[in-house]
């Protein structure tokens, strides 16, 4: 693939033709020009005077889609020239506002769009309402100079999933809208769904590569199962299999001085600790009329302390251009007073690894040993996961002695870790590698189907 970057600017002259700079390839084998899904015969013409443009005649121009001048990557095959790639991400909760069309994630959305200026593509972000499926086209939002604006495009080459909750992509007609595009447009589609605390569990402990990272868990079938956990461990964790942002996890500990159960958890923003005289009553009060089967219990760590709170990390792993996992964030989470979680809406507190770790030696093992496990489970879990995953979020814990423990895997990762400030680079660097790997699937899509339809 051609990865060079190309001008691509509207023709008055010639409306019906392409010039493209002559050093391109094959150069006169090539009839057609495409964009997305759209694609025209077409003449192209060898330009010996703009080495860096293609110059788009206005009618083909309109015709494509092409949403305005930019610059692009332009590749070859057969007798088609191919502008890309076109990415479109996939969410929910449009808004009916020009300045704000996805609410509270317009901002985040921005950022995204604009944050790559080295990997030159054509970006949007469209909700099922937005297509057109008799016309083959996406009214799609873009951000552009520093603004919303809609245009009209052909469907993309890769699609990348941002819906917002599983309550939204469980609903019927989002998951239509998928299967359709990926089935019938064999449109490679990434970050697909949520993960499951129990099914990645499931997955992984067979996996001799990773096992000794898991902490015990298992599926919450009765009360014996916590009880043997807590003779075992101390503490146990109960937690949502589908579960995010540290909602409804309760820590319980058993004292066998008082004889009485002990439980943390977040309730109306605050962090609480209650007593209860039986594991029942703890479990009827705070879990109620909740499907106990939906619930895993997990093995409590005694984690690794800073400042007597107790720090896990996030970390992050993306697909790079290659396709090829690689380690992209790493970013410590210290505990807030009194809660048995570090997510910062809990209030914990973020760290690098430099500010908890001074002593260069020990540092550099910790990051070493972070480093193996994170892209192991990643391969694991990409393995074994069916369809494309160009992102995984890993919650990570250090036991005292500096083992290492798989908390949670997500597919679709949280970004608050970011705004602390120390982590611009690696929220950068995120970013760049989701460009990547969209390129990397755009290549792999037109030039090699087979390989990548195959799995």
């Amino acid at each position: 693939m051609n990865h060079s970057a190309y001008s691509i600017v509207l023709g008055e002259r010639e409306p019906d033709k392409v010039f493209i700079p002559y050093t391109f390839p094959n150069i006169n084998s090539l009839h057609s020009i495409s964009f997305g899904t759209k694609l025209f015969e077409c003449a192209i013409l060898p330009d010996y005077m703009s080495p860096n443009t293609i110059t788009i005649g206005k009618d083909l121009f309109k015709e494509l889609g092409i949403p305005y001048e930019s610059k692009i990557h332009a590749f070859t095959k057969d007798d088609t020239i191919f502008l890309g790639p076109l990415i479109g991400i996939f969410t929910a909760g449009f808004t009916e506002s020009y300045l704000r069309p996805l609410g509270e994630r317009s901002m985040f959305f921005a950022n995204l769009l604009t944050a790559n200026q080295s990997f030159k593509a054509f970006i949007f972000v469209f909700g099922s309402h937005n297509i057109n499926w008799q016309e083959g086209t996406i009214t799609g939002y873009f951000y552009n100079e520093n603004r919303w604006c809609q245009y009209d495009v052909p469907f993309p080459h890769v699609v990348y999933d941002r819906l917002p909750n599983r309550k939204t992509e469980n609903h019927r007609a989002i998951a239509r809208v998928k299967d359709r595009l990926q089935t019938e447009y064999l449109i490679p589609w990434f970050n697909p769904g949520f993960f499951n605390k129990w099914e990645i569990y499931k997955l992984l402990k067979n996996e001799q590569a990773v096992a000794s990272y898991l902490p015990e868990t298992h599926r919450f079938t009765n009360f014996e199962t916590i009880e043997i956990m807590l003779s075992k461990y101390g503490h146990v964790y109960v937690k949502p299999m589908d579960g995010s942002l540290g909602s409804s996890i309760y820590q319980i500990f058993y004292s066998f001085e008082e004889n009485v159960y002990y439980c943390r958890y977040r309730d109306n923003d605050e962090n609480k600790l209650r007593k209860y005289q039986t594991l029942e009553k703890l479990i009827n009060h705070l879990l109620g009329d909740r499907d106990l089967e939906t619930f895993i219990v997990q093995q409590g760590i005694a984690l690794k302390r800073v400042n007597q709170q107790p720090v896990d990390f996030r970390i992050h792993t993306n697909k790079n251009i290659q396709g090829n996992w690689q380690l992209s964030a790493i970013a410590a989470k210290i505990a807030g007073q009194g809660s048995m979680t570090t997510h910062i809406n809990n209030g914990g507190d973020v760290k690098t690894l430099e500010e908890i770790f001074p002593d260069y030696t020990e540092r550099e093992q910790v990051r070493e040993n972070l480093v193996k496990a994170t892209l192991l489970l990643s391969e694991c879990i990409d393995r074994q996961i069916e369809g494309y995953i160009g992102e995984i979020g890993f919650d990570i814990g250090l036991d005292k002695n500096g083992k290492v423990w798989l908390f949670e895997a997500n597919s679709k990762p949280g970004r608050s870790i970011f705004d602390y400030p120390k982590l611009k680079d690696s929220d950068r660097l995120t970013k760049e590698l989701f460009f990547a790997y969209a390129l990397y699937l755009t290549e792999k899509s037109l030039l090699q189907p087979d390989e990548l339809f195959e799995r």
